[in-house]
């Protein structure tokens, strides 16, 4: 039967033979009638595919499918499928030419009326977009890329937390994040970095680490000097695995580390509105705040523009005191405007001020 329902979906699903060629797809549509004109709208698409030479029609799942293989090495992966998740009960089984910018912006709307930020809306829009420019550019399925654009967000936050929180923190982690969150504040490496660090980064005599550019998120080399705490921490992962620096039961981390152990940690501390990626911001806040120059933390963070760690400069500003005091007004100078000078002149106590200065005989009483 060309026409038949399944049981995993709501929809009419069509298959279809055309010059040996077979399709089985979602018609998109629980109406029979329209999705029998799906069923003659395909089936004479085809016929033109096969024998005029007419490019076929892909399907949104087909583009997923292509594209998850493609990134299959891809560090945030685990991002794009969460992301993906999302999209696919609302693109799932559509035609790549009928995702619109109507359809996307209608999307785009749901998306923030679902109460999300207007960052993880755009990196939902980001992941569809990477996909659609795909299909376009390099797969040649699509003749038009449809355009949309991205909401703005505001300038990215910095959370950080003071020494007695962090005190509190750590002491409620479990031993396993502990060290991890222990490492990441003593060096202010990334969670990626932290947790796919292996010995053979690590020189134990030289007290330094490194992280290879290929897993660097700036793509560039960063060095890890270590201080006397990272070192401490290193000390007590020795023996524990002979590859891996940081595991979880004998085996190395395969998942997030903002685990339901770290959100109830986090609400026995008393700390709210903290990720994991926030411990790299309060290593970076500490280094400003005790005066390191914003040049050197930059190098430390392995950021690639000074704009990024600008963010924490403020922090500095004790340091910046010094240097302030280093400009001065001569005492000679008068600063008074002359509304001022003019009040002055009319002020008996300003004259007399005034009197021994310029040689008058002061005013009697």
């Amino acid at each position: 039967m060309s026409l038949y329902k399944r049981k995993d979906s709501p929809y009419w699903w069509v298959k279809l033979t055309v010059s040996g060629h077979r399709v089985s797809e979602s018609t998109g549509t629980a109406n029979k009638r329209q999705a029998q004109e799906y069923h003659d709208k395909r089936r004479a698409e085809l016929w033109e595919q096969q024998r005029l030479g007419v490019k076929p029609r892909r399907s949104w799942d087909e583009a997923v499918l292509r594209y998850l293989g493609e990134e299959v090495k891809k560090k945030s992966v685990g991002d794009d499928k969460l992301h993906l998740r999302w999209w696919q009960p609302r693109l799932e089984g559509m035609c790549l030419t009928e995702i619109t910018r109507d359809v996307v912006d209608r999307y785009k709307q749901e998306s923030q009326r679902s109460g999300v930020s207007d960052a993880t809306t755009n990196r939902r829009l980001q992941v569809l977009r990477a996909i659609l420019r795909r299909a376009a550019l390099e797969w040649d399925w699509l003749d038009k890329l449809p355009r949309f654009r991205l909401l703005k967000e505001p300038q990215g936050r910095v959370r950080y937390l003071t020494r007695e929180e962090a005190g509190r923190l750590l002491a409620e982690l479990p031993e396993h994040l502990r060290a991890m969150a222990r490492f990441s504040l003593a060096t202010g490496l990334r969670q990626g970095n932290v947790k796919g660090l292996r010995w053979a980064k690590v020189d134990l005599e030289r007290c330094s680490a490194w992280v290879e550019a290929s897993e660097a998120k700036g793509k560039r080399a960063i060095p890890v000097p270590l201080s006397a705490e990272a070192m401490r921490v290193l000390e007590e992962q020795r023996g524990k695995h002979p590859e891996w620096v940081f595991t979880f039961r004998g085996r190395p981390f395969e998942f997030k580390t903002s685990t339901k152990a770290w959100r109830r940690a986090l609400k026995r501390a008393g700390i709210e509105n903290f990720r994991w990626h926030d411990l790299r911001h309060t290593w970076a806040s500490w280094h400003a705040q005790s005066g390191t120059p914003m040049h050197v933390l930059q190098k430390l963070g392995g950021w690639q523009t000074p704009a990024m760690v600008q963010r924490y400069a403020h922090l500095g500003m004790d340091d910046l005191k010094r240097y302030a005091e280093q400009v001065r007004i001569e005492e000679s100078y008068d600063l008074a405007t002359p509304e001022m000078k003019k009040g002055r002149r009319s002020d008996p106590k300003s004259l007399n001020n005034l009197a021994p200065e310029v040689g008058l005989e002061p005013t009697t009483p």
